[in-house]
């Protein structure tokens, strides 16, 4: 399957903090509270497992997507993640066995990704700064509508995920 890269992408974090990338997924706008996961496979379990529900996930691992999706091995019934950041976001996979690539399976939840993004740097400001709050969109790179969004959605130190 060949893929089209989207629109250049944006990660803000709410200390002011940029990271550009490119859009995959579902074309849109997330937000939520930065998490990370350092695993380096079964990604499809942690953006389904509800522990993760309306967070941001950065996954540290260099690939996500090189193995697809299997209906019979998600934690719940859909995405619980607000979106995703990673470095490579493969659309083709290898394993036979798969039922979807990993592009289709957001775009079908209405998930936005960032992909091309150096995860491990945002895990390290993460790291140093403390957990925060962020936004992801692959519609639109201004960065003041993009503070306006995150100011409007940051309720007491949280955020609300925004469709």
């Amino acid at each position: 399957m060949k893929y089209k890269i989207k629109n250049k992408a944006i990660l803000l974090l709410e200390d002011g903090t940029i990271f550009y990338g490119f859009g995959a997924g579902f074309s849109g706008i997330a937000t939520g509270e930065l998490c990370f996961n350092t695993g380096m496979t079964g990604y499809q379990e942690v953006f389904t497992d509800p522990s993760y529900y309306g967070q941001l996930m950065i996954t540290t691992n260099a690939h996500i997507g090189n193995y697809g999706v299997k209906d019979d091995e998600i934690e719940s019934e859909d995405i619980k993640i607000s979106g995703l950041i990673c470095k490579n976001f493969n659309i083709g996979y290898s394993r036979e066995s798969a039922d979807l690539d990993l592009n289709t399976f957001f775009e079908n939840a209405k998930k936005v990704v960032i992909t091309d993004v150096d995860t491990r740097a945002v895990v390290r400001h993460i790291r140093d700064k403390g957990a925060m709050n962020a936004i992801i969109s692959n519609t639109t790179t201004d960065i003041s509508e993009l503070l306006e969004i995150i100011k409007s959605c940051t309720i007491y130190g949280r955020i609300r995920i925004i469709f």
